[in-house]
């Protein structure tokens, strides 16, 4: 492979997402294309011969590991016998049935119907539309604003980056679009008064959103979207009584709930879903990401009995349910999922990620309980995050422009592990692949103290 030509190439026309642009057009910065040709289990190579440790398993999504030759394998299968054909006017194959069936059966709540799309933001896109679709048939026309949280992450379409709670997305895009409010994140560290206990915060959480739907008027609003726990966001687990407090305003209200298991959903939370980790029981869910591992393209809206009742009634009035996508249900992707919860299943990695994500939560807070730069270490199962402070005592931030976040990040990858820099904050975190092991995590937290030691050696310097 010639590095250099296929780099001018990308370089000249590609547009990458996240990207600064003129940088990377220019090669300024470090802004260089890095040009991955393999991957096995946890790491990746790139095309200089460099391994790395992916602990965030890709855009948190490879969640069975890279280079399964049997999820290739049922791949290549269904491209030989059937490569495409669409899912309008009721056409399906064999294995779409047994997906959907599938999928039904092992989510939270009480599932009825699974509709499928390509990506976590097409799927919500899809949940806003049956949302107001639902209000429509059951004469409920004014029933259409969708509550979302401060710091989640919903997508980045028109919609569903109005849904997402960090301005950036916003910025210069013309977002957010009308009909999306926000209520607050349930991050206990940041949100929490002082002397407040973890429950009495999420009841003022709650007291907090029902005042919103109060002032917005409850027969205006159709749904409250959320992620089990923060994603984006901060991978940030919900506080005590939380989802207990927060579904309990919902239900008064005639409010549907969409749990956004894009990132949680497949064991990432140490159980098969979010929704069951935190008791939560959804009307509409979201699931993409951990459905495939990424191998294929492929999202899916999961519809509760609720709300499919009234779809299927009001079909006797309204016809045809009008929204699809060519590829909804590809059997590339479908084949892909059906291979990948084979693996789920009969490896248990939920059951991995709920024990190795304990002891890698455990090695991380014994890691860093006193490093002068680290506020507070979170997680859940195989979900965990740094976040870094000035003074952990006071919770000072540090100055943004210091960008300590990304110093960390990017001293951990010249090391040999790619951590995120997470956008909200000064927050490194970890999704790694649920074929985790414990060895796997000593290695994570010992190259993540090197990178966190030298950039709080660069700041207290600094400080002198």
């Amino acid at each position: 492979m010639d590095i250099q030509k296929i780099s001018e190439m990308d370089r000249g026309s590609t547009l990458h997402p996240f990207t600064h642009l003129h940088d990377f057009s220019r090669g300024k910065n470090g802004n260089n294309p890095v040009i991955i040709e393999g991957a096995k289990g946890i790491r990746i190579r790139d095309a200089q011969g460099h391994e790395f440790i992916d602990a965030l398993a890709g855009l948190y999504c490879v969640n069975v590991g890279y280079g399964r030759e049997e999820i290739a394998e049922a791949i290549a299968r269904q491209a030989y016998k059937l490569a495409y054909y669409h899912t309008y006017t009721g056409y399906t194959t064999d294995e779409l049935a047994k997906l959907s069936d599938r999928l039904v059966k092992m989510a939270p709540g009480k599932m009825s119907k699974v509709f499928y799309g390509q990506s976590g933001s097409d799927a919500n896109e899809t949940q806003v539309k049956l949302v107001w679709y639902y209000n429509n048939l059951r004469g409920k026309p004014k029933k259409k604003k969708i509550i979302a949280r401060e710091r989640a992450y919903h997508g980045s379409t028109i919609v569903t980056g109005s849904l997402t709670g960090m301005s950036f997305y916003h910025d210069n895009m013309d977002l957010p679009v009308s009909g999306i409010l926000r209520t607050g994140a349930p991050h206990y560290y940041w949100g929490a008064n002082p002397g407040e206990s973890e429950l009495e915060f999420s009841a003022r959480r709650a007291r907090e959103l029902e005042e919103l739907i109060l002032r917005e008027d409850p027969e205006t609003i159709g749904a409250f979207i959320a992620e089990p726990a923060l994603g984006s966001g901060g991978l940030t687990p919900p506080p005590a009584g939380y989802w207990a407090a927060i579904q309990e305003v919902l239900t008064k209200y005639d409010i549907l709930l969409i749990a956004d298991e894009v990132v949680t959903g497949f064991g990432r939370t140490g159980a098969m879903f979010g929704s069951h980790k935190f008791d939560i029981k959804p009307d509409l869910i979201t699931v993409a990401k951990g459905m495939t591992s990424a191998y294929a393209p492929l999202s899916a809206v999961m519809v509760g009995e609720k709300v499919y009742e009234v779809l299927d009634a009001g079909s006797e009035k309204v016809g045809v349910f009008s929204h699809g996508y060519t590829y909804s249900g590809h059997p590339i992707g479908i084949a892909a999922a059906n291979a990948t919860l084979d693996i789920l299943e009969r490896e248990d990695l939920p059951g991995n990620a709920a024990s190795v994500g304990e002891y890698f939560l455990a090695s991380l807070r014994e890691a860093f309980k006193d490093s002068p730069i680290v506020g507070e270490v979170r997680g859940v199962g195989l979900m965990a995050a740094i976040e870094f402070v000035a003074d952990p005592a006071t919770k000072q931030r540090f100055d943004a422009k210091l960008k300590i976040g990304a110093r960390v990040s990017a001293a951990a990858r010249e090391r040999g592990l790619i951590a995120r820099a997470l956008p909200h904050g000064d927050i490194l975190g970890f999704t790694p692949p649920l074929v985790l092991t414990k060895t796997d995590v000593d290695d994570i937290v010992g190259i993540t103290r090197q990178a966190v030691a030298q950039v709080a050696n660069e700041v207290m310097s600094a400080r002198v």
